[in-house]
C-alpha cells in the first residue's frame, strides 16, 4: 500500500467553544480526486 497524498487523524476546529468539527479522520489516496462540500454545497472556504 503506497502512502497516501493526504492523511489527517483526530482533526478538530474550534471557533471559540463552539467545535465545528470533532475528531475527523481523512485518507486521500494518490491520483484520487476529493472535493469537501460545505453545509450549502458550496466549497469550503
Amino acid at each position: 500500500m503506497s502512502t497516501p497524498a493526504i492523511l489527517v487523524r483526530e482533526l478538530r476546529k474550534y471557533y471559540g467553544s463552539k467545535a465545528a468539527v470533532d475528531g475527523v479522520d481523512l485518507e486521500v489516496r494518490r491520483g484520487s480526486f476529493f472535493g469537501f462540500l460545505g453545509p450549502i454545497m458550496a466549497p469550503g472556504k
